[in-house]
């Protein structure tokens, strides 16, 4: 049975990290392990993990950096180096997952390939509706407060056929939702943490994917996963980001120097 490591990055959003972990528990295939890829969050997301560490279905792993700007990029490859598993799964630290979310991206997995996820966006009225619960009810699609409400239709068979078709798209690209093999990651050394501030680290990583060979899957009507709402970050890193991103597809590059390699050696794991 192929293991899978789910990623989840977060930033000082406890109250949302808690609804995210509950909703792994809930998972019709659980995980082979959770790994929090923390970019500086103070010590109230620390408890929250600890909380949910002891008494947790499988290994809950901290991975903490120090604060010091927007580096989800770096973030990731700190978890990335030290995963267990095969497959990679990666979600934000505000995505509530439906029960089937882990299977359902463990149905597509095929070596070479970037799986595209979707997102149900909530309003701000509804997010703050399921933080105040106890038991973080997932939403119908009809409820108010719900948007892209399709994103929110499971429906297995269509969601096969939507998948079959590989493509190099950019488009759309988002480690909100999205899955590839670690071995496939590891061969063009993760993210680029030469990224700093919000944008494009994302697309980059999957540009030099793509140059290596690899291709695209989007997966829709399946991994259900609602997004919290959040306030934007801001952006002022995102003209020298796409830069960084034009020359990578301009120059065909497959490897960035300053990647996951960095972390191969000791990691500050809570």
């Amino acid at each position: 049975m192929l293991s899978v490591s789910l990623i989840i990055t977060t930033y000082n959003r406890p109250d949302a990290l808690a609804a995210v972990l509950h909703s792994v528990k809930q998972q019709t295939v659980l995980p082979n392990e959770v790994l929090i890829a923390d970019d500086g969050s103070t010590d109230e997301t620390r408890q929250v993990i600890e909380k949910y560490q002891q008494n947790y279905p499988v290994a809950l792993k901290h991975i903490w950096r120090p604060d010091d700007g927007f580096r989800a990029a770096e973030c990731r490859n700190r978890a990335l180096a030290v995963a267990k598993s095969e497959y990679i799964v990666m979600i934000d630290g505000d995505m509530l997952l439906s029960p089937e979310f882990i299977a359902d991206h463990r149905q597509v997995a095929q070596q070479g390939v970037f799986v595209q996820g979707s997102r149900v966006l909530l309003t701000a009225k509804k997010t703050a509706q399921l933080l105040q619960s106890t038991n973080y009810p997932l939403p119908k699609w009809y409820e108010q407060g719900v948007l892209k409400r399709k994103s929110a239709w499971r429906i297995p068979i269509l969601s096969a056929i939507i998948a079959r078709p590989k493509t190099q798209k950019l488009r759309g690209i988002r480690t909100c939702n999205c899955a590839f093999f670690r071995e496939d990651a590891l061969a063009i050394n993760g993210f680029n943490n030469d990224f700093v501030g919000w944008g494009r680290e994302d697309s980059e990583f999957v540009v030099r994917f793509f140059n290596n060979g690899g291709q695209r899957i989007n997966l829709k009507f399946a991994a259900i996963a609602f997004h919290l709402y959040h306030q934007e970050q801001p952006r002022q890193s995102l003209a020298e980001n796409d830069q960084r991103l034009t020359q990578a597809i301009e120059q065909h590059l497959t490897y960035c120097e300053n990647g996951v390699s960095l972390f191969s050696g000791s990691l500050n794991n809570k």
